[in-house]
């Protein structure tokens, strides 16, 4: 029953234990410099790329990081992390989703949450160095392509571990909590980034992209129903978050997996805390902290965050004995 009862993190500063303060201060304020990275770009089969950043340390155990939903491989909460696990002696490989890093992709294609095989590739990418142990961490959207990979592909032996924090297991709850309340300042931000995109995408493609439905977006519901669903192949908004909700995956993962929600995330609603599927699944754990925000979870005294802490913690525990 890998369900932690008890998180280590309950007691963050008195300010942090409102999740819009955690949130924001974590998106907005929090600082913490790049690493120094070097970036490669990986050919895809399709035409396409993706830009992989990566700095090498130890030549035996690697990490590779997963970015949210409009972030980047240099959002503050992977330079953090990246910088933790470098401290730690990982090489770190922080990869960039198509259309994001600073770079438009070729393709109408951008992504979206079920894009596994471009994480594939990433995989492929740090497998062909040669490392012992591979690790995954995915932050938000980053989390769910995660869990996705581990539910539906073939996993490579190097691949030991991997932690999804702040992780929307069910898409259409997550789509609709965020229209309520304060939670339609989130929204309003992350529509306001996608229509940049969709623009740009509509003067490259007009054949594939409607200009004029792109200035009628609101919420998720549009963004999905006419342009995430149509542009990579689902049949509907519906049929998309059905087909890429990890809750639907969860249950064929064989890798250890740790799925770190707080309570008080303003993106998640009930079905993203995903406590039957742990319950009686021997890899996937659910660890819920009273606080935390949405990829947040500051410290006392300490730039980095819990889950930076945490992750390796569970990468350590699952370790098999010598």
């Amino acid at each position: 029953m890998p369900i932690i009862e008890q998180s280590g993190y309950d007691f963050p500063s008195i300010i942090y234990r409102n999740k819009h303060i955690s949130t924001i201060y974590a998106a907005l304020f929090k600082k913490f410099e790049v690493p120094g990275y070097t970036r490669e770009k990986h050919e895809l089969s399709d035409g396409d790329f993706i830009n992989i950043d990566f700095v090498l340390n130890d030549s035996k155990k690697a990490v590779i990081l997963c970015h949210g939903l409009e972030g980047d491989s240099r959002r503050t909460y992977n330079n953090s992390c990246a910088a933790y696990f470098q401290q730690k002696g990982f090489s770190v490989f922080a990869w960039n989703n198509r259309s994001c890093g600073g770079e438009m992709n070729r393709l109408p294609r951008l992504y979206h949450h079920g894009a596994v095989d471009d994480l594939d590739k990433v995989v492929q990418f740090v497998l062909q160095k040669e490392f012992e142990d591979i690790y995954l961490i995915g932050y938000s959207m980053g989390g769910v392509q995660l869990l996705n990979y581990l539910g539906w592909a073939k996993i490579d032996e190097h691949i030991k571990a991997a932690v999804s924090i702040s992780v929307p297991t069910h898409i259409a709850t997550s789509a609709a909590i965020l229209k309520q309340g304060f939670n339609k300042i989130y929204l309003k931000n992350f529509t306001i980034d996608i229509k940049k995109k969709l623009k740009y995408k509509a003067a490259q493609f007009p054949d594939f992209i409607n200009r004029d439905q792109i200035d009628k977006i609101s919420s998720f519901d549009e963004v999905d129903q006419y342009f995430t669903a149509p542009l990579h192949g689902f049949a509907s908004r519906d049929d998309y978050y059905q087909r890429v909700s990890p809750e639907f995956s969860l249950k064929n993962i064989t890798t250890p997996v740790l799925i770190i929600n707080s309570l008080d995330d303003p993106f998640l609603g009930e079905r993203c805390y995903p406590r039957a599927i742990a319950k009686d699944s021997a890899y996937v754990y659910l660890e819920t902290p009273k606080y935390g925000g949405h990829c947040a979870f500051p410290m006392r005294n300490s730039m980095h965050s819990y889950v930076e802490k945490r992750a390796y913690e569970f990468f350590e525990s699952c370790k098999k004995p010598v």
